[in-house]
């Protein structure tokens, strides 16, 4: 069988693109024999209807995404396979500096804890209501996006309902600074480095790091449609390569200043090269004053072996998409959504044993609340959870 040379891939313009961007524009896709033209989009549902159409041949694509194509959720169904994952974590929490205030005055305890936020979020939005106020607007990129669920998670914990007692909104990434800018959201989860970029302009702060939230949660993963991956096995392990090579790349510092140089540029992300540094070395300006917050969590490109797709990421992803009423609850859709994720074209490619290190979370996720997650059993996830669909 031939290998297809020439592809085309989609993108957003998000740090966690770093290991697709640095594969294509520092030659490893070239050293793989592929000549790969990247395109930027602006929206998770281009992205997704060019890939699932064949107008590209791979994608980095939302997590969640790739698992309700694969269902058939949202959209006509279309067979993915996500044999890379293109980081993990990545995301934040960030609020106006109205809402930081409100949460300060209510909050009992440190703020940087989730569930002590959680909680002053719950006394805002009781206060709101007894007030007759307009609910707060939360901006998240997809309705099936780790944003989302994220989000939910989070405030649902302190039982906040986010169908009924705030108003979700849906976003583009690069729409999201204006937004808060403007007044039209309140708060937005979404991923780097469009955080950094709403606290640098003095709108905003970010409250938390979705680390704080999930130890480990799978955010983008490098997608091509099953059908494309039958057809050009050999394309689909020299594009593993390619990106393991451009990980680790990433994960040298003393690479650092060189990728950041590579992600920033006008036809990638479009920023300046300090707002990739800051994410990538999980350093960022949480608030206009100037101060700083620190996590080796905060997004994982290859490290700790964030790499390798991990099935018990898919388990949790599915069981949100259960939880908030987006897919129903079946033992054969668990097994669809956990075959989305190929850990085993990966350890055919890279070699087995790229697995998370000792102190990780055993059960791959490590949430803030909640028994620890059991993979192969969601009933057990959501029968924990008062606020469900």
């Amino acid at each position: 069988m031939t290998m297809k040379q020439k592809l085309r891939i989609g993108f957003i313009p998000l740090v966690d693109a770093a290991a697709l961007i640095v594969a294509a524009d520092r030659g490893f896709m070239a050293e793989e024999g592929l000549d790969v033209e990247l395109v930027r989009e602006v929206s998770w549902s281009n992205v997704r209807d060019k890939l699932n159409i064949g107008m590209f041949d791979a994608a980095h694509l939302l997590a969640p995404v790739a698992i309700a194509s694969n269902l058939g959720l949202g959209h006509v169904r279309v067979p993915i396979v996500a044999p890379f994952n293109l980081g993990l974590n990545g995301n934040a929490i960030t609020v106006t500096n109205a809402l930081k205030s409100a949460l300060e005055e209510k909050a009992e305890g440190d703020l940087v804890d989730p569930k002590v936020s959680a909680k002053a979020l719950a006394a805002i939005v009781a206060e709101r209501k007894r007030k007759g106020e307009p609910p707060l607007n939360f901006g998240m990129t997809f309705p099936f996006s780790t944003h989302n669920y994220q989000l939910r998670f989070w405030m649902a914990s302190a039982g906040v309902d986010p169908d009924e007692d705030v108003q979700m909104v849906v976003l583009p990434p690069p729409f999201m600074v204006e937004s808060i800018k403007n007044g039209h959201v309140d708060a937005f989860c979404v991923g780097a480095p469009w955080n950094s970029v709403a606290v640098d302009l003095g709108v905003a702060h970010i409250l938390h790091f979705v680390s704080e939230i999930l130890q480990r949660a799978a955010e983008k993963v490098l997608a091509t449609r099953a059908a494309w991956a039958n057809d050009n096995p050999e394309s689909l392990r020299a594009l593993v390569r390619a990106h393991k090579k451009a990980a680790d790349f990433i994960e040298d510092e003393a690479n650092r200043e060189e990728a950041c140089e590579i992600l920033s540029a006008p036809n990638r992300l479009n920023v300046a090269p300090e707002f990739t540094r800051r994410t990538l070395d999980g350093r960022l300006k949480i608030s206009p004053d100037g101060k700083y917050r620190e996590s080796d969590r905060y997004l994982m490109v290859g490290r700790r072996g964030a790499a390798r797709p991990d099935r018990a990421q898919a388990s949790w992803l599915y069981a949100q998409m259960v939880r908030w009423g987006q897919a129903p609850l079946s033992r054969d859709l668990l097994l669809a959504a956990r075959e989305t994720f190929r850990p085993d074209i990966y350890d055919a490619v890279v070699g087995a044993g790229d697995l998370p290190p000792e102190g990780e979370p055993k059960d791959g996720v490590g949430a803030f609340d909640g028994p620890e997650f059991d993979a192969l059993n969601p009933e057990k996830h959501l029968a924990t959870w008062k606020i469900r669909r």
